[in-house]
């Protein structure tokens, strides 16, 4: 089946409407809309460099309060910032079922998927996003905020067809759970009292995202997710049909992730390396486009409530050890990151205290 645009559409078409399964398919002769191009990216990892053995951590060991088990994970929170989280207790049956239903939504008729089309002036919604400098990720994105439930939007999640809602409500209940666990495990290893840590992120904002990453015919092109870590609490990545393209930055080099069937992607966000005042660190990362290979991926994101600050924890800070990161509401921790371009870690790099003094929050 061909592409539904035409050269005329590609010119006439908002950057935002251009579906990118669509146009992949017209087949391997394709032009690449300007939107998508990129030309200055970042070199790729090394043709010898053939994956990096990311740390991994056992969910069941950690349940057992494995003291051993406890310090790797915080030693990884603090070297890497990013692991395979094994042993996490959701079944395998759900998991397939959510791919199974994932799937199935991507190959819905284009006017289905557009039922759900970010609306203007919004971030939630199904297609496409600039990244604030006009240039747009190869990637078709689907954005639910899903809790708290009062502020899931009516066309939205409501409106999804019943058997994908079901199970990801199943799914989201799972995940609600196992982050709650992980958080609190990783304020143990930072010996912050755990009320201190519920309180963060009781009923907090959650979202999920759907990500369709087409191939492409020309992958050194275009870029599938711009460089960046992620502004959350934390990120739980579930990969839908095991296709690679994720690469993470370490030591100042970028390296192709490799992942364990079945694990959970686990990232340390920068709200935590924030809170843990700088001893947590999110990682930088970006996934690359494929020439031949659809990648699909889900992502489950989890943020403070709406009444808690954005800034290092009270347990943490004393004379010895200050504040390395300023304290800002919620709501103007958002709104100060979506008036600046993304890229790498700048927006963290904005929210340090430098040389003693607060940065203004222009």
């Amino acid at each position: 089946m061909g592409s539904s645009y035409t050269e005329d559409d590609l010119s006439t078409l908002s950057p935002s409407a251009i579906n990118v399964q669509e146009l992949v398919k017209g087949g391997p002769s394709i032009s690449i809309p300007q939107q998508f191009i990129r030309l200055n990216q970042e070199p790729p990892p090394s043709s010898f460099v053939t994956g990096t053995a990311t740390p991994t951590i056992d969910m069941s060991r950690l349940l057992s309060q494995d003291d051993l088990e406890l310090h790797k994970l915080h030693s990884t929170c603090q070297d890497w910032g990013i692991f395979q989280l094994v042993n996490h207790g959701v079944s395998s049956t759900l998991l397939e079922k959510l791919n199974h239903e994932v799937e199935q939504f991507y190959g819905l008729p284009l006017e289905e998927k557009l039922k759900y089309r970010i609306r203007d002036g919004e971030m939630e919604g199904f297609g496409t996003r600039s990244r604030g400098d006009g240039k747009f990720d190869w990637v078709d994105t689907f954005n639910i905020v899903t809790n708290p439930v009062h502020k899931r939007r009516p066309h939205l999640f409501p409106q999804l067809p019943p058997s994908l809602r079901s199970t990801l409500e199943c799914y989201l209940s799972e995940l609600q759970r196992l982050a709650a666990r992980l958080i609190c495990l990783m304020g143990k290893a930072l010996k912050i009292d755990e009320k201190e840590m519920t309180e963060l992120f009781d009923d907090g904002l959650q979202a999920v995202r759907f990500a369709c990453y087409p191939p492409c015919p020309k992958p050194e092109l275009v870029m599938a997710l711009t460089p960046h870590s992620d502004i959350t609490l934390l990120t739980i990545l579930h990969q839908v049909n095991g296709v690679d393209g994720l690469q993470v930055k370490k030591d100042g080099h970028w390296l192709p992730f490799n992942f364990i069937p079945d694990a959970f992607v686990v990232n340390v966000g920068d709200i935590f390396q924030i809170f843990s005042n700088g001893v947590y660190h999110s990682i930088e990362h970006r996934v690359s486009a494929s020439r031949e290979k659809e990648r699909m991926t889900v992502t489950f994101t989890v943020l403070p409530n709406s009444e808690a600050d954005v800034g290092p924890s009270p347990s943490l800070i004393n004379e010895d050890n200050p504040p390395l990161f300023r304290t800002v509401g919620l709501e103007q921790y958002f709104n100060d990151f979506f008036t600046r371009k993304l890229y790498g870690k700048s927006y963290l790099d904005h929210m340090r205290i430098q040389n003693g003094h607060q940065h203004s929050s222009t």
